[in-house]
């Protein structure tokens, strides 16, 4: 098991008002201090290469982020994206990251890879930054995966409380990705209907305010593992958003640890029989320090496991 993050993850500032903050990764980071975690191997995520980032993202849209990064100050990307000094590092590691996990478990350096980085990525389009997101390191770990190291089938299970709207609007005519993905709904972004199927390769199943364990254990299993299992992943990859904790303050769903602990134990259980165990996961949301603790140490935990 590796643990990737780089200290300019940290320096990624939207704000003091902005619930994406630094201390979110400094959460993270401390839960994993914890003894239980001392077997994980610690590596720097590198900087995404440029060829990395155009496998997902426009030419023009790189060159605008780059462009755009300010020396001093903030420069606002949209109405909840900003940019400061230290951002485009950070967004350059956290997609570096997760390219750097698919090296080493193709490489079978590890069979699987937590990415703690910020900021995150699946709200990323090819073209726009959006909703906290500036590269969407998920789907740059899917095709870094699929160009570099030629693999056919990649599995994206997304679990943050948002709809990954990026990610599937990136894969949604590309069969050899499979995204899957449980989130409230209503709820920004508006997108991850249950009819929206691209390419049959898309499968979404939104919950409403107020549900719970049973709710989400009740999805995965009736509509979404099937899926997986049906795909027959070579690869899983995890947008690891914790944000449907009951404690979090952006949404209305109601898990716990337990339901982090329960799903990545199914999702092991899947790579190992389709993915040689092969599973990488990268933070998303989720923004109650205490509870970001908690649900990542279950989530780390089942990978370990």
């Amino acid at each position: 098991m590796r643990l990737y993050s780089h200290p300019a993850c940290l320096k990624h500032d939207p704000g003091p008002e902005h619930p994406e903050a630094p201390a979110r990764l400094r959460a993270v980071l401390q839960a994993l201090d914890a003894p239980r975690f001392a077997a994980i191997t610690r590596c720097e995520a590198p900087r995404a290469s440029r060829e990395q980032l155009e496998r997902v993202h426009t030419a023009d849209y790189i060159d605008q982020i780059f462009a755009s990064a300010p020396s001093d100050g903030y420069v606002q990307l949209d109405p909840d994206t900003v940019m400061s000094p230290g951002s485009l590092e950070a967004a350059l590691r956290a997609a570096g990251a997760v390219c750097a996990a698919i090296d080493d478990v193709q490489a079978k350096q590890s069979r699987r890879a937590f990415c703690a980085v910020r900021p995150p990525g699946h709200h990323a389009m090819r073209h726009a930054a959006m909703g906290f997101c500036l590269f969407n390191n998920v789907a740059i770990a899917a095709a870094h995966a699929l160009g570099a190291h030629r693999i056919d089938r990649v599995a994206i299970v997304d679990f943050d409380v948002h709809h990954g709207n990026g990610t599937q609007a990136i894969f949604r005519h590309d069969p050899r990705v499979l995204y899957t993905s449980s989130h409230q709904m209503p709820l920004y972004p508006g997108t991850g209907a249950a009819d929206e199927h691209g390419a049959g390769n898309i499968f979404n199943a939104p919950l409403p305010p107020g549900a719970g364990s049973t709710d989400f254990r009740a999805v995965w299993e009736a509509r979404l593992l099937p899926e997986l299992e049906l795909f027959r992943p070579q690869l899983v990859l995890v947008s690891a958003g914790f944000d449907a904790d009951a404690r979090d303050p952006l949404a209305e769903l109601h898990l716990t640890p337990d339901d982090y602990a329960w799903i990545t134990q199914r999702l092991v259980e899947l790579a190992e029989r389709h993915a040689d165990g092969r599973v990488v996961s990268t933070l998303e949301g989720g923004y109650d320090l205490d509870a970001l603790r908690e649900d990542v140490a279950a989530h780390v935990q089942g990978l370990m496991d």
